[in-house]
């Protein structure tokens, strides 16, 4: 299980954005089945072909 950044404040919180994408990607071709906790739907993390399943929880 992957649990997102949160709310994205500008000039802050991207790059963790950016290093829970690269997460997914290398555990997925590690073979993990990938769960995404995030509360922010407009982040890159929360793409469909990133997580198996996606929960988007305040």
């Amino acid at each position: 299980m992957i649990i997102g950044a949160g709310p994205i404040i500008i000039g802050q919180a991207c790059e963790f954005d950016y290093s829970g994408t690269q997460a997914c990607r290398a555990l997925r071709e590690e073979g993990y089945r990938i769960i995404l906790v995030n509360s922010n739907p407009a982040t890159i993390m929360t793409d469909r072909n990133l997580a198996d399943a996606t929960y988007l929880e305040p």
